[in-house]
């Protein structure tokens, strides 16, 4: 191990989580990690990082603590806990909070964690299990200048597309922009898959085709296998993107943007978890597009 990288301490290792810590080590990182389920922390040894036995024994040494879990209730758990890291953490240390949660957490954060000597990012991450895995996430980032470009060389080890968009909470918002756009994407593309089965044409084909034109893109790149094999193995749960979908609606109420399109997808969202569907992933659109549309919800 270098002795030049920061010391990591790795919090949350979970679909994204583990990949994304797995990745620092193949980078050269010393990290340490912590999570609630043994046989994560056992993968983590196993890719040559350290299992930790607490938030505290994790963060203690570390020059940047990383967390990602599911939301802002979980992230105020780890940060504010008697065990949490704020209680923890040496001063001067590096927090980036990849996880997706409120603005308002993140800023609420940055702020607490100021007053013990812990510097924050907010920087949530897009690209899935997938993007994770390839280390090709976009993450998005709210901080300040100095604490991103001291971030840059650990994040590029994560991700391909990295940028600070702002203060604190700015990355979040940027975040919530994206799954607005990627579940009004997912949708279109369920409905499309619909009307063109429907239609009796070759649906491999059909797809193909749209995503080399203007119709193209990642999310078709990367869901097409699921549309066509109607196999739903979370890469991303309806559940979280339920949750997003709730993060980006309140969010623009409070900036009175308005969100026609977006509004009605997040019915859709929270409806096909209302079914049972909300550990599925969220390309399940497809299933209740199916129901909407009279045909057999293949399980």
């Amino acid at each position: 191990m270098s002795t030049h990288l920061p010391k990591v301490a790795w919090i949350g290792l979970g679909i994204m989580g583990s990949p994304m810590a797995e990745n620092l080590i193949k980078a050269g990182y010393d990290v340490t990690g912590y999570t609630l389920e043994a046989a994560k922390l056992e993968r983590l040894a196993a890719a040559g990082g350290t299992a930790a036995g607490s938030i505290a024994e994790a963060v203690r040494d570390a020059d940047v603590i990383v967390t990602m879990v599911p939301a802002s209730p979980q992230v105020e758990a780890i940060a504010y806990g008697e065990d949490g890291i704020l209680a923890h953490a040496r001063s001067g240390a590096l927090l980036i909070d990849t996880s997706s949660i409120t603005p308002q957490t993140s800023v609420d954060l940055a702020k607490a964690a100021a007053d013990k000597g812990v510097r924050v990012l907010d920087a949530p991450v897009s690209g899935g299990e997938a993007g994770a895995v390839e280390a090709v996430l976009s993450i998005m980032v709210g901080g300040e200048q100095a604490d991103f470009d001291e971030a840059k060389p650990l994040l590029d080890a994560l991700g391909t597309t990295v940028i600070r968009c702002g203060p604190h909470g700015a990355g979040q918002t940027v975040k919530a922009a994206n799954q607005l756009i990627v579940a009004v994407n997912i949708q279109a593309c369920a409905e499309a898959v619909v009307f063109l089965e429907k239609s009796g044409v070759d649906l491999n084909a059909a797809l193909e085709v749209l995503n080399g034109g203007l119709a193209g893109s990642t999310v078709l790149t990367r869901k097409k296998e699921n549309f066509l094999t109607r196999e739903f193995a979370p890469g991303f749960r309806i559940d979280l993107h339920h949750k997003d979908m709730g993060i980006v609606t309140d969010a623009a109420r409070t900036v009175g943007a308005a969100l026609p399109v977006g509004s009605v997808v997040a019915d859709l969202v929270a409806s096909l978890r209302a079914q049972g569907d909300g550990g599925l992933d969220h390309s399940a659109l497809l299933r209740g597009v199916e129901r909407l549309s009279g045909l057999p919800v293949r399980d």
